[in-house]
């Protein structure tokens, strides 16, 4: 799991050097940002999958923030808000904001592109929005915490098992038991 993690997060540099995560500067050389430990990597997955449904202005920066705040895997923590990009954001944000308006006790607008490019409704979307993305939010977060908790202690049980077979195959390699004799005086049948 460790090295799947390390190929697909993004390198210290390119965190380091990109232009809106270095206003963190010093910050950013904290070794603990860059472990990767079951409670590093499962604080930032609930870091990285909050942050994914804020508001899409700055949300790496805001979970750069967070990560470095609660000392959790920066890296994985950035790249997890990009999973709100221009293909995902529409079905997200309108199930947020349906979600928010079934809270709100509020009829929802339909997904008409019209209605939802004009600014003059953005007043009246706000508020379902913001408490239904609130909610997904916290959803997302504490579900991706739970889940890397869970496949990471699954994966070291795993680990544990195979060592301990791979130890007793040895020492059965080592030390063959020795065949079993006939009792003496008794006949064998």
């Amino acid at each position: 799991m460790k090295d799947w993690l390390k190929r697909i997060s993004p390198s210290k540099s390119e965190i380091s050097n990109h232009k809106h995560m270095r206003v963190f500067g010093d910050w950013l050389h904290d070794p603990n940002l860059w472990h990767l430990n079951r409670r590093s990597v499962a604080g930032a997955f609930a870091v990285g999958l909050f942050f994914m449904y804020m508001p899409p202005f700055f949300q790496m920066v805001q979970a750069g923030f967070a990560a470095i705040f609660l000392r959790v895997n920066l890296p994985i923590s950035a790249a997890l808000v990009w999973i709100t990009n221009p293909i995902t954001i529409p079905p997200m944000y309108y199930f947020a904001y349906v979600l928010g308006c079934w809270v709100l006790a509020k009829p929802p607008a339909p997904f008409d592109l019209d209605f939802w490019l004009n600014w003059h409704n953005w007043l009246e979307i706000l508020a379902p929005l913001s408490v239904g993305s609130l909610i997904c939010a916290a959803v997302c977060s504490v579900t991706g915490y739970l889940v890397i908790e869970g496949l990471w202690r699954w994966n070291l049980g795993r680990q544990i098992r195979r060592r301990k077979a791979r130890l007793q195959n040895s020492l059965r390699a080592r030390n063959p038991a020795p065949p079993l004799e006939a009792h003496p005086g008794k006949p064998e049948t």
